[in-house]
């Protein structure tokens, strides 16, 4: 078997210059968006301290391809909503959870791409798109509230016990799963506004 290919070492200098040394050249940033989207993994390290700082330069990519006009792909509200899990319980979650959202898509774009042109037509990504993207993306917040539910089962059938002895099980059916879920994401919704109001 094959040994996996080492992503590329960059240095990054004091003067802020970007050294590739596979080819031995300095490069910028929009030469390591290139890599990127060529599918080579490289790895950036401080010069002088020798401190990993991959995310930071990749972080720095996004920056630079979000001021380019008309490449937006990261909307206000995602971003802020970002910022409000940082230092919540679920911060530990958000990663995994982008990571599976992000390689879904990657897997999927070429159908996706397909679908999309046989529903829509020359406008595959008009409004109409955006609507049924937008369809698409609440079905996948529903799947991530299910998996939440994994993480605290007793909690919610403590909630569904609690609930079933304030109200006669004989005047009202039981919850389903649908009610449930609706309630615990209004929950989780209205924590997240609190902390967001004391930050």
């Amino acid at each position: 078997m094959a040994a996996e290919k080492e992503p590329t070492v960059i240095k990054k200098y004091a003067n802020r210059r970007l050294y590739h040394t596979g080819t031995s050249t300095y490069v910028t940033l929009e030469d390591l968006a290139l890599l990127v989207r060529n599918g080579e993994e490289f790895v950036v390290y401080d010069a002088k301290s020798g401190e990993d700082i991959t995310r930071s330069v990749l972080a720095q990519i996004i920056f630079e391809e979000e001021s380019k006009t008309g490449q937006n792909l990261l909307p206000i509200a995602f971003l802020r909503q970002l910022i409000r899990f940082y230092g919540d319980s679920m911060q530990v979650l958000v990663p995994r959870y982008l990571e599976m959202s992000i390689d879904s898509l990657t897997r999927e774009q070429h159908t996706f791409r397909n679908h999309l042109t046989e529903a829509f037509g020359a406008n595959a990504f008009g409004a109409k798109a955006m609507e049924a993207m937008e369809a698409q993306t609440r079905s996948n917040m529903k799947i991530f509230g299910d998996a939440m539910r994994m993480f605290a089962p007793f909690t919610s059938a403590a909630g569904q016990a609690k609930a079933g002895a304030e109200t006669p099980a004989a005047a009202t059916p039981p919850a389903s799963e649908l009610d449930t879920l609706r309630q615990e994401m209004a929950q989780m919704r209205e924590k997240l506004d609190k902390l967001s109001r004391k930050g």
